[in-house]
């Protein structure tokens, strides 16, 4: 029972936007915005969608981690603090997504464009500081073919990936906070993506 404890608790808290968005659902219009950019909402579903279909779909993507990490066979390999970090991003993330999708709904002012930018960035500090402590697994970190094949190709990569994170993460505030062009974080995630993947490949042609 132990085993599934949190499990249950992450799912329960998944499901906790559909009895928000119940309460609500008459008080919200047809149609609510799920989605935005700098200028404000760029996209509408319908209220039933957004209260009971997105919470649906987050709630089984978190069914599909929470196996996913306690099936890994080098689960042992987790740091500690990035697996309580992962098993709670869906749950967490899709509370306050729930919180702002009924508050736009209602017709009340929220400041998307400074908290996701800034919940964001700082998730990838906190990722960023830990993932160097994280060893090798099949779930989460860096994993391709390199990485996987050579411990010291993961231990580099890995420390490489946790100063990008927490620059990108550093980064993005100073952009959310300056209202620079948000242009420069769809940039600057792709550069933090693939650098570390481009690193490992050449770790493993130099025989490591």
């Amino acid at each position: 029972m132990k085993k599934y404890k949190e499990l249950m608790i992450t799912t329960i808290v998944c499901l906790i936007p559909m009895a928000i968005g119940a309460y609500f659902y008459d008080q919200l219009p047809a149609q609510v915005p799920v989605h935005w950019d700098s200028a404000g909402p760029n996209g509408w579903a319908s209220r039933a969608f957004a209260c009971f279909g997105l919470p649906g779909i987050l709630t089984g993507l978190n069914l599909l981690v929470q196996i996913t990490m306690e099936n890994d066979p080098k689960k042992k390999n987790y740091a500690p603090v990035l697996k309580v970090f992962f098993k709670w991003l869906i749950p967490v993330l899709g509370f306050v997504t729930m919180i702002i999708t009924i508050a736009a709904g209602l017709g009340q002012e929220v400041a998307v464009d400074m908290i996701m930018p800034v919940l964001l960035g700082i998730l990838l500090i906190v990722c960023g500081n830990y993932l160097p402590k994280c060893r090798q697994n099949y779930t989460m970190g860096i994993k391709c073919p390199w990485t996987l094949n050579s411990e010291e190709n993961w231990n580099k990569t890995h420390h490489l990936a946790g100063y990008l994170y927490i620059l990108e993460g550093l980064w993005i505030l100073v952009v959310s906070v300056t209202g620079l062009p948000s242009i420069l974080i769809m940039i600057s995630l792709l550069v933090m993506a693939v650098v570390p993947f481009g690193y490992s490949f050449l770790l493993y042609k130099k025989g490591i």
